[in-house]
């Protein structure tokens, strides 16, 4: 078929060939990147970052590494799915670290057991109640409504009084955060029964996180849902003349990043047998980061949840290659930084190549 001729300067245009979706250029990064961790493990350390090199062990593939990168990603993973349509929707959530932090107190404090080695519990928070040895819907309700009203006051925020999403969610930052630190006093809470242990037990985080990812995909692509999220994030004041209530999605895109955000603390206190205060710090930069970098536009409009999962994917290869390479932790903390802000230049350079088309 012949190419034809539109539009100003003789531009051509061929109907035969199609755009490659921005997804394979994010999976093409994932793998170079896996090759460069290859090839300086096999040149300088004498070892393979992706495959088997024990003699004792059939396998091909370095299991152990491939688990850990994908647990290591799966819980910050399920708040970037959150995050991933609050970006798309024209917004950002500052907030989902801290209601983590607030959200696995407050259900830790449900999950408790009344013993521990026959003696009551030391840490209990309600043993004067009795509310111990409960059953794990009650901590995993308590928990979910936890990350509701969070995201319920972020969306009303930004939906209502028009302050800038940047403003609202770092407001609920900073009050979750001190709600974490005030529930307890600063304490740990731990000690939580088998039934709530058992939700981030083994690699159901990653079970959590694939199944999930999934289903905001189909949402996301084939829902009134997700074509209205878009819709705001590309041109809010089209939405409204289309009769859509723009202040309603905004509140229930917030809500359920909210409630993402409270699923993700339910699962790292059920993984770590424990709750802290400081749980969570810095989370709300890596899933932005994650969807950014897997081509999440932070003007709103663009992105999907396959690409997210692809820069949550190269977010985790790159911390474990740095750990395969025996870099300090410190050494980590700073690329990671360089990550979030190179996602940030990425994202302005898609832009103008964008406006340039």
């Amino acid at each position: 078929m012949a190419s034809s001729t539109h539009g100003l300067g003789g531009l051509k245009y061929d109907p035969s060939r199609k755009a490659r979706a921005p997804e394979w250029n994010v999976f093409i990064a994932l793998v170079a990147i896996i090759v460069i961790f290859e090839s300086v493990g096999r040149l300088f350390m004498g070892d393979s970052f992706l495959f088997n090199t024990r003699d004792n062990v059939d396998t091909l593939f370095n299991q152990q590494r491939l688990q850990i990168i994908i647990l290591q990603v799966s819980i910050t993973g399920i708040i970037a799915l959150g995050v991933t349509q609050v970006i798309i929707s024209g917004g950002i959530d500052l907030s989902s670290g801290s209601v983590v932090g607030a959200t696995a107190m407050i259900a830790m404090s449900f999950a408790q057991v009344a013993t521990v080695n026959g003696n009551p519990n030391p840490k209990a928070i309600f043993g004067d109640l009795g509310w111990m040895d409960l059953p794990v819907i009650v901590p995993v309700l308590v928990g979910m409504t936890c990350g509701a009203v969070a995201g319920i006051v972020n969306g009303a925020l930004v939906a209502y009084t028009r302050i800038p999403p940047f403003i609202a969610t770092l407001g609920m930052m900073v009050t979750a955060r001190g709600i974490a630190k005030w529930w307890s006093k600063g304490n740990p809470i731990s000690f939580p029964t088998d039934s709530y242990a058992a939700i981030g037990k083994g690699m159901m985080p990653v079970l959590i996180f694939v199944g999930l990812a999934i289903l905001f995909h189909l949402i996301l692509t084939y829902t009134r849902y997700g074509k209205h999220c878009y819709g705001i994030g590309s041109n809010e004041q089209a939405m409204r003349m289309s009769g859509i209530n723009v202040e309603k999605m905004k509140v229930l895109i917030y809500l359920i990043a909210g409630l993402l955000s409270a699923l993700a603390a339910i699962v790292l206190s059920s993984k770590n047998l424990t709750a802290q205060a400081g749980m969570g710090v810095m989370y709300e930069l890596d899933a932005i980061a994650m969807a950014v970098i897997g081509g999440v536009s932070l003007q709103g409009g663009r992105g999907s949840i396959i690409g997210t999962v692809l820069g949550a994917l190269i977010f985790g290869v790159i911390i474990s290659g740095f750990t395969f390479l025996k870099l300090d932790a410190y050494y980590q903390e700073m690329v990671k930084g360089v990550i979030i802000v190179a996602a940030v230049v990425l994202d302005q350079w898609r832009q103008k190549g964008r406006a340039r088309g």
